[in-house]
């Protein structure tokens, strides 16, 4: 039989705060965390605004001599998880860590680092290039370190999907211990990856907003203005348990996962197909037991460019029928930006906060809904109402699908 698995804690880094309740009041006030860029490093590039982080208090979790050792993405993944944790109030002497795992993701990994020594090899030489950039720069790295620092033996990975990164972390993490594999999983993603060779890169591809004038207007999800999405960083882990194990300790339940919906488009590396979005949809529906009409809200992908937001409203059509003028959507990206890696996890933990306070939270920007986007997307103010199940979207380059559902506890 399928064990119950819930939320019982969450960690946040983002430009919109670095701790859960600072963004969630920041979400809900429709405030943005996108902010121009100031390094001349940037002056040839389309882009010049993004979600960055200057107020990170590393010094809060990490000793000075480790947070020169970890990049910051690992950084920002360990602080999330601490988070996670002391919400918990798990007891990290008397819980089964051959049973807790830990499934950090991210996108890129220590991408700073990478070009870092890359840099410094061009210039000095290999015999300069730091011991350390190997076990800084992979993926996995964030998952390693707090499988270290917590002493958890169980599973432990680090999902690598592009955007969909930290739902397939969540999703994943939800099946291992609902089949019995782990009592307890940290699961998240986590992103640094503001540099100019990555913004030079999706500069090139036009992904990208160029509303450099306005920045906090750039990233608009939905609208017919929308000119691509605003690249932004942080972390989010939840705190994932089976429903037994924290009812016995008495631990405060955030929500359940009911359902989990993973997909490929197999169709084109950046172009999104529908069809594939709506396939999740419907997987993490049925997995959940639930029926269409039962959904409240969806935490939309809506990254804001031209040709997603038009796929995902076409996939929420295809999978709910009139059902989809029944519901809210909104995109939160439209204020913390797009975080790659870490955006399923901070949106899965947004989506937890909006059914606990019954408030859907708005897509900001949106002053001329695109004619194919005509959904109620809580245009530009946050709505109260009764939200009992939730979806919270994560849609990779690649095709890569990844669709979490939650129920209220």
């Amino acid at each position: 039989m399928k064990r119950r698995v819930v939320v019982t804690g969450a960690g946040v880094v983002s430009p919109l705060g670095n701790d859960v309740e600072t963004l969630w009041d920041n979400i809900n006030l429709g405030k943005s965390g996108i902010k121009l860029l100031k390094s001349e490093e940037y002056e040839d590039i389309s882009t010049k605004i993004a979600g960055y982080i200057d107020n990170f208090p590393g010094e809060k979790y990490l000793e000075s001599k480790e947070i020169k050792k970890y990049d910051l993405f690992t950084q920002y993944g360990y602080a999330a998880a601490i988070q996670a944790l002391e919400q918990s109030k798990i007891d990290l002497e008397t819980v089964d860590k051959d049973r807790a795992g830990v499934y950090i993701g991210s996108g890129t990994g220590g991408l700073q680092t990478l070009l870092n020594n890359h840099e410094t090899m061009l210039e000095k030489g290999p015999k300069r290039v730091s011991p350390f950039l190997i076990p800084t720069m992979i993926n996995n790295m964030a998952s390693g370190l707090v499988a270290i620092k917590t002493g958890f033996r169980g599973p432990s990975f680090a999902p690598v999907s592009a955007c969909a990164t930290s739902n397939h972390a969540i999703g994943e993490a939800y099946l291992n211990i609902a089949h019995g594999y782990a009592d307890t999983i940290l699961a998240g993603g986590t992103e640094a990856t503001i540099t100019p060779l990555f913004f030079a890169g999706f500069s090139k591809m036009r992904a990208m907003s160029t509303r450099n004038d306005s920045p906090e207007a750039a990233s608009r999800p939905f609208d017919s203005g929308r000119d691509g999405f605003v690249m932004s960083e942080g972390a989010g882990v939840l705190f994932l348990e089976e429903y037994e194990h924290a009812k016995k300790r008495g631990a405060t339940i955030l929500g359940e996962i009911i359902g989990y919906g993973s997909t490929t488009d197999a169709y084109h590396i950046t172009a999104p197909d529908y069809q594939g979005a709506a396939k999740a949809m419907k997987l993490a529906i049925e997995r959940g037991e639930i029926e269409p009409e039962n959904v409240d809200y969806i935490n939309a992908h809506g990254t804001s460019t031209p040709a997603g937001d038009i796929s995902e409203t076409k996939a929420i059509k295809e999978v709910f029928g009139e059902h989809a003028y029944g519901l809210k959507v909104s995109s939160t990206k439209s204020m913390t930006g797009h975080m790659f890696g870490a955006a399923g996890a901070v949106e899965a933990i947004i989506t937890l906060k909006s059914m606990a306070d019954n408030i859907f939270p708005p897509t900001m920007n949106l002053d001329n809904p695109d004619p194919e986007c005509d959904l109620d997307y809580a245009a530009n103010k946050a709505v109260e109402g009764s939200i009992n199940i939730a979806l919270s979207n994560g849609f990779g380059f690649g095709g890569h699908n990844a669709v979490i559902a939650f129920k209220k506890d």
